[in-house]
């Protein structure tokens, strides 16, 4: 079954009627309407049919609405234009703290090209105080922007007051109506702006469709040059199909107005009541009363908002704040109210709409209070069943995937640089270097190599993920030089969400993959958490004199991975239902396999240094090797081993969030090539799991390190650089 869809504030779905209307400018009339034959006339004079419809809606003259490709673009064209068009006037700004980004990007772009800005605070309900307003004005204030109604809490601002305000000042109102249009009376007469946003597909129209009312009198300079179409205001041949689409979008809402808001908000009001009897600890966030019919934000105190989500599959809502291993995103509308962070980080956005029904509203009701008390077993009469064993996506039970969620590199170097590093002589490797593993001498010819390692699903299956989690723990062994003797599991696991059988599962697959290592795991450590983690600390054996670290490459040394990059790009793929079956096998199958072979082929080898790949990307362990190494390298990134599934991904913007903290982390030592891409770059960067090990070999040997690691069946070994000499950890790099 499909989710009971609760997110009309995000889009809504198109309205019968408008498919049916569009539907012959998709089979049939094919005309540009700059075209004065039969073709051409046909479909201009459905844009201007179109253009009547959006203005009955807002109540002006149809010349007073031109067409854009959405929200965005019209906010832009408002802000910017206005702002240009009335530079000798002035260059002061107000908006609010709570805009939408299509809003307040704008004005921080403008605040890049000599405009000043004012971001107004709001009060506990999300609504300006106009008397702040007014303050905030000033002899060079020439324009002031304000949503009508917020997307996130539904809040209505007092657009009357703040007209009121601004024309006794000779200010240009624009308001980014984008959620109000459709919901509620949008009349530009009554409102008195001078610009409105309108988005289409907030209103049963299509994406990508959007209209831009313009008091007749306002100059807007052009933003979209080319030709004089949309009244020679925005050029580009007009998107007739989407176009007649937001007319009948618009006629449909002008018509059903009323009916429609009673119904959303008897719905919306349905929900509230049923979640706060079950939940009287849950808050309500916007203004109780002047806020729009459909949206209801209401926070579940100490409850993570994205796991509430992964847990609720079978309800479609947005949340308000992204928890992560080492910060909480909450939105700057939460911020700008001031709700406590425990009930920020538990936000989240149920909006109805037309096609809602009562008993989707009860159902959800049912699904939403069970989600929340396997979350907090003490609420609502305490722990509620666990999921089926078949139907269990573990990647939902989780809202970190594996190694992209562990600490950004730049807090954890903050951490340890506070720690004493340890003068006990038999400590080979601890604090002083980046390694995952620490090295201790018991006699001259023997030490031992211990790590531990645990992260958060990347993949559904539970016997794959022990197998992945297992196989990543002993990487860091195999990266030493060093040979895995015994394991413990680490073990967090939610036992009032998921049935004991999945933790079964995980310690299989970890089992059996310790096993292909030659060892056991004797024991461990098990704790009840929020949701499963797992994973393995190691205990290894070497000989004190052939300790490999991540600090030893050389100049003229080069640099063999053995592994190629993409794996967290793909996980989280997986984590939205994104990777198909094939993708998803290849990328288990490679977190799966031991870098036990690589690491045999480095005991034939003289190696210099080596490094396992995982969370913090090739570039991240690279600069700690370089910087450790006190040499500059050269990437010829070309060379590098890529899954080419992940550059689809990447395109599409699916990139976890330790992915960019890596970028960043790097940002002060790589130099980039101009002919490196984005896609590229970010493949450089991203957070692997169980990824390969990083070689540094002399030059010299560097045919024998690629034949011994292919002999050994390490078959994507390849040469991704090289070491160019004694410096401060720089990293260029190249094409190729």
């Amino acid at each position: 079954m499909k989710p009971i869809y609760l997110d009309y504030n995000a889009t809504t779905p198109l309205d019968p009627a408008v498919v049916a209307v569009m539907r012959p400018y998709l089979e049939e009339h094919f005309g540009n309407p700059s075209s004065t034959h039969w073709y051409g006339v046909q479909t201009k004079k459905a844009v201007e049919t179109a253009r009547k419809q959006v203005a009955a809606l807002l109540n002006c003259d149809a010349d007073e609405i031109i067409f854009t490709s959405g929200g965005s673009e019209s906010n832009n064209y408002a802000i910017k234009g206005a702002a240009f068009a009335r530079r000798e006037q002035g260059n002061h700004i107000i908006t609010s703290a709570i805009e939408h980004p299509a809003v307040y990007e704008v004005c921080q772009h403008l605040e890049q090209h000599g405009f000043q800005v004012t971001y107004l605070p709001v009060d506990e309900f999300a609504v300006i105080d106009p008397d702040a307003l007014h303050k905030a004005i000033s002899p060079q204030t020439i324009l002031i922007t304000i949503m009508h109604a917020n997307n996130e809490v539904g809040t209505i601002q007092p657009l009357a007051e703040i007209v009121n305000i601004a024309k006794a000042h000779d200010i240009l109102v624009h308001t980014d109506a984008a959620q109000s249009v459709g919901k509620i009376v949008t009349d530009v007469k009554t409102l008195g702006v001078d610009l409105l946003t309108v988005a289409g597909h907030k209103l049963y129209a299509p994406k990508g469709i959007g209209a831009l009312y313009i008091r007749h009198g306002v100059a807007l300079e052009k933003l979209m040059h080319g030709a004089d179409h949309e009244q020679n205001l925005r050029a580009g041949t007009e998107n007739v199909l989407e176009i007649v689409g937001l007319g009948k979008a618009c006629e449909v809402a002008k018509q059903r107005l009323e009916k429609n808001m009673r119904h959303m908000q008897k719905l919306r009001d349905q929900l509230y009541a049923g979640l706060k009897k079950r939940f009287p600890s849950a808050l309500l966030n916007g203004h109780p009363k002047r806020r729009l019919p459909n949206t209801l934000s209401l926070s579940f105190p100490n409850i993570e908002a994205n796991t509430l989500l992964d847990e609720l599959e079978g309800v479609a809502a947005s949340a308000g704040a992204a928890c992560h291993s080492d910060s909480i995103d909450v939105s700057p509308t939460l911020l700008a109210m001031g709700v406590p962070i425990e009930y920020a980080m538990g936000a989240i956005r149920f909006s109805t709409g037309r096609f809602t029904t009562e008993g989707e509203i009860d159902r959800a009701i049912e699904l939403i209070s069970d989600a929340v008390a396997r979350l907090q077993p003490s609420q609502a009469g305490g722990v509620q069943s666990v999921a089926e064993f078949s139907d269990i996506k573990l990647t939902h039970f989780t809202h970190g995937l594996g190694c992209a969620c562990k600490l950004r590199p730049q807090a954890l170097e903050r951490v340890l640089a506070d720690l004493p590093v340890p003068d006990d002589a038999r400590v080979l490797v601890g604090l002083d270097t980046a390694d995952d593993a620490a090295v201790y001498k018991l006699s001259d010819d023997t030490a031992i190599v211990q790590t531990v390692d645990f992260f958060t699903p990347i993949v559904d299956d539970p016997y794959h993920f022990g197998a992945i989690a297992a196989t990543n723990a002993f990487s860091d062994i195999y990266a030493m030089g060093g040979r895995p003797l015994f394991a413990l599991n680490i073990v967090g696991f939610p036992s009032n969400r998921l049935p004991m059988e999945v933790l079964r599962e995980i310690l299989r697959g970890a089992q059996e993959k310790a096993q292909e290592a030659g060892v056991s795991i004797i024991g461990g450590h098990t704790i009840d958490d929020t949701e499963p983690k797992f994973g393995l600390a190691v205990t290894g054996i070497i000989h004190p004199e052939k300790v490999l670290t991540n600090a030893g490459a050389k100049p003229g040394d080069v640099l063999i991975l053995t592994k190629p990059l993409g794996l967290g790009i793909i996980t989280t793929a997986l984590k939205r239902g994104l990777a198909d079956a094939e993708t998803t096998q290849t990328a288990i199958e490679i977190m799966s396999t031991l870098n036990r072979a690589a690491a045999e082929a480095l005991t034939e080898l003289p190696v210099n240094a080596c490094t396992d790949i995982t969370g913090f990307g090739l570039l991240g362990h690279l600069k700690e090797m370089a910087q450790g190494s006190g040499v500059n390298v050269e990437i010829s990134a070309d060379s590098v081993p890529v899954l080419e599934a992940a550059k689809e991904f990447i395109t599409a913007n699916v990139i976890p969030g330790g992915t960019l903290n890596n970028m960043e982390y790097v940002a002060d030592v790589v130099t980039w090539s101009p002919e490196i891409s984005r896609t590229l770059r970010t493949l450089l960067c991203d957070a692997q799991t169980s990824g390969g090990l990083l070689i540094s070999v002399p030059a010299e040997h560097s045919e024998k390190a690629t034949e011994t690691l292919l002999a050994k069946g390490v078959k994507a070994a390849k040469i991704v650089g090289q070491v160019t000499g004694l410096s401060d950890g720089r990293i260029v790099v190249r094409p190729g």
